[in-house]
């Protein structure tokens, strides 16, 4: 099995842990009980780091809650453990097996905090550490490039999101638990729908087969799938690509742009959406740019010179776990315009094990 059958497993490896994974997320939030939670702290790396940040925005819009990424070297470099009275304590990682992530995890639980692991691979070290393990049951990923697994830990993260009780006093997203749980029975086909753009995203490829830099922005909860939709140019493509926040974008680096400069913008329809299209916009009539944009919403994807269609009907908090799929197509279809290899990108391993 190559990158691209992987990226086309992601709406069966959805409907799998909708079925097996979710019920387990319940048995977890039910045993995390009425345990008083003021934070939660989530150590990863790489591509599950960009799960952890999407996770900064679902619990922060479903819970009012802060989300902070821990910093696994003053554990493992310096022997530093943060104090985590009162906190949830996260550890994220494709493979289980890095050891710095493992280090947090083990140091919460020293204190007592409530760990939970989010990993594909429920026998591994970091899966063991934890008081609970999420595993996102994607089967073997054998690609060097994490897809199947990244969207699987993003839907990992949403539903232990949705499970948790609703706070009282949250002015939040989503409804009920149960309302929240149910939302989560769309992403499979939205999956599938979101695989349909494959041969348009070849052809832009192939079009920008010189491309060697680019930005990739994106905000609130699609800040993560601009900053892996980057990873995976620069991996796969050797394309350097910057990731931004719309916002940060417009705070220094906006001076990168001229005349013929790529941008690569994800923009589902939203209040932030809305927001990066008139940046779009303002970009192409003021700095004739090149702007490639990924939305749902028509009158989003005109402000680009090209689009790529995402589903439409999902809610915003949701939609990450799809909209990294058009720009998964696009990295693997620009890798083989440039004469690359994606299933052996250069100088990088499945998995690495930072101490």
């Amino acid at each position: 099995m190559g990158l691209r059958d992987e990226i086309l497993e992601q709406p069966a490896v959805a409907e799998r842990f909708l079925a097996d994974g979710l019920p387990e997320v319940r048995r977890i939030v039910d045993a995390l009980g009425d345990r008083e939670i003021d934070v939660v702290l989530i150590a990863a790396r790489g591509t599950s780091d960009h799960a952890a940040i999407y996770a900064q925005y679902v619990f922060g819009a479903l819970h009012r809650l802060p989300v902070a990424l821990a910093a696994p070297s003053l554990v493992s470099l310096y022997g530093i453990a943060p104090r985590l009275d009162r906190a949830l304590v996260i550890g994220i990682s494709q493979s289980g097996r890095s050891p710095d992530v493992v280090g947090v995890i083990d140091a919460a639980r020293a204190q007592g905090a409530p760990t939970i692991s989010i990993t594909n691979a429920p026998g591994s070290p970091l899966a063991r550490a934890a008081e609970h393990a999420i595993d996102v049951a994607a089967g073997p990923e054998r690609a060097t490039a994490a897809t199947k697994t990244y969207t699987a830990q993003l839907l990992a993260v949403a539903a232990l999101a949705a499970a948790l009780p609703a706070t009282p006093d949250a002015q939040s997203l989503g409804g009920s638990p149960a309302e929240r749980c149910a939302s989560l029975e769309a992403i499979p086909a939205a999956l599938t729908m979101a695989l349909g753009v494959e041969h348009e995203a070849a052809a832009l490829a192939e079009a920008r087969r010189d491309l060697d830099r680019c930005v990739v922005l994106g905000r609130a909860f699609d800040y993560a799938t601009a900053r892996e939709w980057s990873l995976k140019l620069k991996e796969l493509a050797q394309v350097h690509a910057d990731p931004y926040s719309s916002a940060d974008f417009q705070h220094g680096p906006l001076a990168l742009v001229e005349p013929g400069y790529q941008v690569l913008a994800v923009a589902p329809s939203g209040v932030a959406g809305s927001d990066l299209a008139e940046l779009v916009r303002r970009l192409r009539e003021e700095y004739d740019v090149d702007a490639l944009v990924v939305s749902d919403d028509p009158s989003i994807r005109a402000a680009g010179s090209a689009s790529l269609e995402l589903p439409s009907g999902l809610p915003e908090w949701l939609m990450p776990i799809v909209s990294i799929v058009p720009g998964q197509l696009f990295a693997l279809y620009l890798t083989v315009a440039r004469g690359l290899d994606p299933e052996r990108p250069r100088w990088i391993s499945k998995v690495t094990e930072t101490r």
